[in-house]
């Protein structure tokens, strides 16, 4: 079995190590002379390509345990051309917030059509829980709010819309477990003009938003029951199922099963 640690700087050296002997100099615009004994790059051309000291890089790649910046890992990154999936193992690895990982992307159209195969009332919310698709059966649900509104959003349908209290029951805990998970998922995103214009925008419009927002409290977003009363169809009762895009953690897909 390898000894190979999984996290630490060990595991971030022994990654930089084999990302940057696997990482041809031609690449990069460097020649590649009959002198070189690998086909990779030197710790030295690495270093100086990422701006820092060859000395301050080694440190780095022995996995020795010296404070590395984000900007520092982000210049390395940028220096051997990783992709997504490598920038954003690399910056775990360094227990790291990438600060690209601040910027909200769009999403594919063919990811909102998901909604439509789904029977159950189905979403997707963006950054500031705009609702960027939904279905029919979603449609239903918010009867009143969905079929009408032009641009709707989650978080104000539940602060300021009058159909909220009615539909939802338990609508003061359910209030603030939402700017709770605003207030966690918004951690990643805080440069993020939007977001921080869409706050400010709901501690304006509504005191119960500012009073919760105020309360500092955090949550992580998870399923569970939901209990609804419509003024059609009754008491329904769901399961929430949420899942996160891929390549996009701002965006969330979200799913009411209904209890059977």
């Amino acid at each position: 079995m390898s000894d190979e640690t999984l996290s630490g700087p060990k595991a971030l050296g022994h990654f930089l190590r084999t990302r940057r002997e696997n990482t041809p100099p031609e690449t990069l615009g460097l020649p590649a002379t009959a002198r070189r004994r690998t086909r990779g790059l030197r710790r030295e051309e690495l270093a100086q390509l990422s701006g820092i000291s060859t000395t301050w890089y080694t440190w780095i790649e022995q996995g020795r345990d010296v404070a590395v910046s984000a900007r520092t890992l982000s210049s390395i990154a940028d220096a051997l051309r990783m992709n997504a999936t490598e920038r954003g193992y690399l910056f775990r690895l360094a227990q790291l917030t990438d600060s690209r990982d601040e910027q909200a992307s769009g999403v594919n159209s063919s990811v909102l059509a998901c909604v439509h195969q789904v029977s159950t009332p189905c979403y997707v919310l963006d950054l500031t829980w705009d609702l960027l698709a939904w279905n029919h059966a979603a449609e239903t649900l918010f009867s009143g709010w969905l079929d009408s509104d032009n641009a709707p959003n989650m978080m104000k349908f539940m602060f300021l819309h009058p159909l909220a209290k009615s539909l939802v029951p338990d609508w003061d805990t359910r209030c603030g477990r939402i700017v709770a998970e605003l207030r966690a998922e918004g951690i990643h995103y805080m440069q993020e003009p939007r977001l921080q214009a869409f706050i400010h925008e709901m501690s304006q419009a509504s005191d119960a938003f500012r009073t919760q927002w105020a309360r500092q409290q955090v949550v992580e977003r998870r399923g569970g029951e939901r209990h609804f009363h419509h003024i059609v169809s009754g008491e329904l009762r769901y399961t929430q199922v949420s899942w996160r895009l891929s390549g996009n953690r701002a965006v969330k897909m979200v799913m009411l099963l209904p209890e059977s």
